[in-house]
């Protein structure tokens, strides 16, 4: 059994603090890590974790610690990764890798010469939802690919998040922080890409937060909040993808993939959950396919699991460094596109991982 130490113990921590404790076996939280002392000490007395680090430096200087998980803001991801990679530690790190590529590129590189594993999230795609649409679309449901909508709107974060700034700032916007459960799960169920074309604006200069502690406060959005592009895949096809924090309503359905047999409707990739629809174009009738694979609930956590297994079993990764770079050129090729106007060929490379197998005991891989 690995064991992992958390540097960031701020709002996406407690399912991962959750499914430590209660799901996945093939690793130990045994310390965590917070620029507000506060949070590891609530985390350290509710989760029975060992340690508590007064620097991240401590932890990595800790010879106990096998994996470093970074739930720090997206801006602070290539700094707390540069540094655990350089103290030897293998990285799972929330999205994105790093807030540009250049960061990511050169994250990769330290991995890559040190034999660390290095990956992250998002982890839904091993969820229930994509693995059982994944395995759909491969088995022939759909047809041969023809194209897809890819679609995620809202009106921003400052209506909820209690610390919503950072999203309006370098490594944010809707691109950056919803972007990667989108293109994870297209480059999943369809394959890598090769090129990509990009518009973006930004509509709203500052946002009012309405939520507390900050409720009254000014944002002053520094990232285009309103991203449509266009993705060439290996295979062929191109598809779609718009992200959005300046849209009151939408009715698009978050996925659509269109085949010559019909169109497939999967569930928001957020999530672990959701029955497929598909539309079949032969009967003109359609279709629900309930999920075939395990870990419908909310899973976050299972990447570093596999990364953990894999560590073990000597395999790569399915949340790898190389799949979490390729989503993260994606990104910076469309607001790169989105810059000179014209098309961004891409340089990385992604090949699937094999499916999540149905049969292993639940929280182990």
């Amino acid at each position: 059994m690995l064991k992992v130490g958390m540097v960031g113990v701020g709002c996406i921590s407690g399912i991962y603090l959750k499914n430590f404790s209660e799901v996945f076996r093939d690793v130990k939280l045994i310390g965590v890590c917070d620029l507000i002392r506060s949070r590891a000490e609530e985390a350290k007395e509710k989760y029975n974790i060992e340690k508590i680090y007064d620097t991240m430096y401590d932890m990595f200087a800790d010879k106990e610690i096998d994996i470093v998980i970074n739930l720090t803001r997206p801006y602070q991801h290539y700094d707390v990764t540069k540094a655990a990679l350089l103290a030897g530690k293998h990285v799972y790190s929330e999205k994105p890798l790093a807030a540009s590529l250049k960061e990511g590129l050169e994250l990769c590189e330290i991995a890559k010469e040190k034999g660390l594993y290095l990956g992250g999230a998002p982890d839904t795609f091993m969820g229930a939802a994509i693995q059982t649409a994944r395995k759909l679309i491969e088995d022939g449901l759909i047809g041969k690919p023809v194209g897809g909508r890819f679609v995620m709107t809202s009106h921003g974060v400052e209506s909820w998040h209690p610390d919503p700034d950072f999203y309006y700032q370098y490594g944010g916007g809707p691109l950056f922080d919803m972007g990667p459960y989108y293109i994870t799960a297209m480059i999943n169920l369809l394959g890598g890409a090769k090129s990509v074309f990009g518009y973006a604006h930004t509509t709203f200069d500052t946002r009012l937060i309405t939520a507390k502690p900050h409720e009254g406060e000014i944002i002053k959005v520094n990232t285009p909040t309103h991203i449509e592009s266009f993705i060439n895949l290996d295979s062929g096809i191109t598809v779609s993808l718009l992200t959005s924090f300046d849209v009151y309503q939408s009715k698009q359905t978050r996925i659509e993939i269109y085949g010559t047999k019909g169109t497939m409707y999967v569930p928001d990739p957020n999530y672990f959950c959701g029955e497929i629809e598909f539309f079949n174009g032969e009967t003109g009738k359609t279709e629900m396919h309930p999920m075939t694979f395990d870990y419908s609930e909310n899973s976050r956590c299972l990447g570093l699991d596999d990364m953990a297994a894999a560590i073990e079993q000597k395999r790569p990764a399915r949340a790898s460094r190389h799949q979490t770079l390729h989503v993260l050129e994606i990104m910076q090729g469309v607001l790169d596109s989105a810059k000179s106007g014209e098309v961004y060929e891409l340089k990385t490379k992604f090949e699937k991982q094999p499916p999540m197998d149905p049969t292993l005991p639940h929280g182990h891989l």
